[in-house]
Formats: C-alpha cells, sequence, structure tokens
C-alpha cells in the first residue's frame, strides 16, 4: 500500500510517500521559518500565500524521488491524503486542494487526515512501535497526553487549556529578545545553561 500524503497544516509544505504504514519512500519539506521570522511567528494569510508558490515543486520533487530510488510513479499511489485539521484554513485548502486534484487526476482514493493524529501516527513510521501507549503530543498550537488504545482507536486524557508549550516558546523568546521561532533558540540555550 502506497499513500502520498500532503501536510499544509501551518508554515510547512510537505510530501511524502509511505508504504504499508511505515516505511518512507519519498519525504520533502519546504520551511517558511525565513519568510515568517521578520514577522516574528506565523501570519496566515502569508504562510498560505507560500503554500500556493511551493506545493506543485514539492510534489513533483516528491515523485521524482520515488521514480529515482523505487522506480514508483503517481500510477503506483493507492491513496492519496492530505491534513484537513486542526491548522490555519487557508493554508489547509490548498493541501486539501492539491491531494484531491490528485485523486482525481490518478483515479484514486482521497484521505482526510487529522493533523495530531497524524502527529501520533509519525510514531509508527521506520519503527515496530504498536499500540497500545500514552502519548505526549508538543506540537506548536496543541499539547496533549493521548492514550492510544489501537492503530485508529486514540483517546485526549489531558491538554492544556490555554496556550500550547510551543507558542509559550515562542513568546518566552521574544520577550528575551529572541528571534522566531523561539523553541529552537530556547533549547540551543538551555543546553550551554548552568544545570
Amino acid at each position: 500500500m502506497l499513500i502520498f500524503g500532503i501536510e499544509t497544516s501551518c508554515d510547512e509544505t510537505a510530501c511524502a510517500i509511505i508504504k504499508d504504514g511505515r516505511e518512507v519512500i519519498s519525504n520533502v519539506v519546504a520551511s517558511q521559518i525565513k519568510t515568517h521570522e521578520i514577522f516574528g511567528g506565523v501570519v496566515p494569510e502569508v504562510a498560505a500565500r507560500e503554500h500556493l508558490d511551493t506545493i506543485n515543486v514539492v510534489i513533483n520533487e516528491t515523485f521524482e524521488n520515488a521514480k529515482k530510488d523505487f522506480n514508483i510513479s503517481p500510477d503506483d499511489i493507492d491513496a492519496f491524503a492530505s491534513t484537513v485539521g486542526p491548522g490555519l484554513v487557508g493554508c489547509l485548502l490548498v493541501g486539501l486542494n492539491a491531494a484531491k486534484t490528485l485523486s482525481l487526476c490518478y483515479d484514486k482514493p482521497y484521505i482526510g487526515v487529522n493533523h495530531l493524529q497524524a502527529h501520533v501516527c509519525a510514531n509508527f513510521l521506520e519503527s515496530d512501535l504498536k499500540p497500545p501507549f500514552i502519548c505526549l503530543l508538543v506540537s506548536g498550537g496543541h499539547t496533549q497526553v493521548i492514550k492510544v488504545d489501537d492503530y485508529d482507536k486514540q483517546e485526549i486524557i489531558a491538554s492544556t487549556i490555554d496556550d500550547a508549550t510551543g507558542e509559550v516558546y515562542d513568546k518566552a523568546a521574544r520577550l528575551m529578545g529572541l528571534s522566531y521561532p523561539g523553541g529552537i533558540k530556547l533549547d540551543k540555550l538551555a543546553q550551554e545553561g548552568n544545570k
């Protein structure tokens, strides 16, 4: 089973081809950090426009890598998928429309993917991990503790009620005079700190 996935929920345009839910065949990511750095954070409208500018390039590069390394073409794909939420609406629409267009062009099924469930399922890539387990999800906009009973059965058992950890890092970094993205810079400073 080969799935072609598109992720455009925030500030990265990403495409991947995954075999049997575990093996990464091709993975291409275009970051928007340089663009949003001047604003001190992600500007939703700017992010959506960046996705529009890069989506076709990232899709083509993903297919080129798959062809070169595994002799896989678009006709070999079993289904096309994209993030449908949560995320920035304009950004999500870019990936959703691209994936739905590909599914129509190649007459393959389309799969809508929950962004947060995808974070949990990313742990299955290139690993032998199997449910059940407890997962701590720390994403830019979400912090949750999730009970994973099975591959398709997840229950949120705790979450933040205000800012997520990723947002707090960016805000704390800004107060300290550090540039965006703050989490990376704070982590680097912490490594150099006096324990």
